[in-house]
């Protein structure tokens, strides 16, 4: 380890901080990392202890009662409402946000409009709050793969993708959700922007391979047109915008924009980003599979 890279952030007391989407991906494992730090910590969401939604205003303030950081989920969809809660959250005393934003919102062409100007309009919002702020870029999460939109498809043994021969650097939540904690509870991440990707970049069936060497479940990779990808979502039941917002998503993989390694988790973290062969495994240990 060089000393660049080492962290020499040091650990404030905070008080409560309020977790949004507190039962996702990224929110429930911010919520027990928190939790272990002997955090006070609110999870809210529609489903939470602490109710939250971002289509009823009236439930942004008794959240924020009280709070001093706040990890931000934006929803999907632009004109987005994360400028509007960001301006009440500084108003109520919040003096500390950290944003899940996404990978490419900073580079012109990387995402298209409907994905990126949510993430555009949510990063210049807390950008511009006045209070100590953190951006995280991650990309494509693995956990896709464990709990996410492509699992029944490897359960089913056949997953089908517009996603061709590119790759990704496929970040692990988990090292996510450590980033988001180290932002909130440390200082010397005021104004970071992080961007977030895994130790090496593996196409989708390279991620299958993974899968089946650590959890003995083979999953064959079909790679189909965007055009019959969208079609099959909207086969599916999937709203036509929806179809076509998930269709697009893909792209940075397809084209491999999603390949180059980025140095967020060791400059947060001081450590490298975890390996998909550790989360294979430990998605395979905790039954993502079974």
């Amino acid at each position: 380890m060089t000393h660049s890279d080492i962290t020499t952030s040091t650990t404030t007391t905070p008080g409560t901080v309020l977790v949004l989407g507190g039962t996702g991906k990224t929110g429930r494992r911010v919520v027990a990392l928190l939790r272990e730090r002997g955090v006070e910590v609110r999870a809210a969401s529609r489903s939470g202890d602490t109710p939250f939604d971002w289509g009823d205003p009236a439930t942004w303030g008794p959240a924020l009662s009280g709070v001093s950081a706040v990890y931000v989920v934006g929803p999907e969809g632009s004109p987005s409402p994360t400028p509007g809660f960001v301006e009440l959250a500084v108003a109520t005393g919040v003096r500390r946000l950290v944003l899940l934003s996404a990978r490419g919102t900073g580079t012109p062409g990387y995402l298209t409009d409907a994905v990126g100007a949510p993430h555009r309009e949510s990063e210049a919002a807390v950008r511009s709050s006045g209070v100590v702020w953190t951006i995280l870029r991650p990309g494509w999460f693995a956990q896709n793969f464990s709990e996410g939109v492509f699992l029944d498809g490897v359960r089913a043994g056949e997953l089908s993708l517009p996603t061709g021969d590119g790759s990704a650097a496929f970040v692990d939540a988990d090292d996510i959700a450590a980033v988001a904690v180290a932002a909130l509870v440390e200082d010397g991440h005021d104004g970071e922007v992080y961007e977030l990707s895994g130790p090496r970049a593996l196409s989708v069936a390279e991620m299958l391979d993974e899968i089946a060497k650590a959890a003995g479940v083979r999953a064959a990779y079909v790679p189909v047109t965007p055009s019959a990808y969208r079609a099959g979502l909207e086969a599916q039941g999937v709203p036509a915008e929806e179809a076509a917002v998930w269709t697009e998503a893909m792209d940075p993989i397809l084209t491999s924009r999603e390949a180059p390694l980025t140095d967020g988790v060791r400059r947060a973290l001081g450590r490298p980003p975890r390996d998909m062969a550790d989360f294979a495994r430990d998605a395979a240990a905790a039954g993502a599979w079974a």
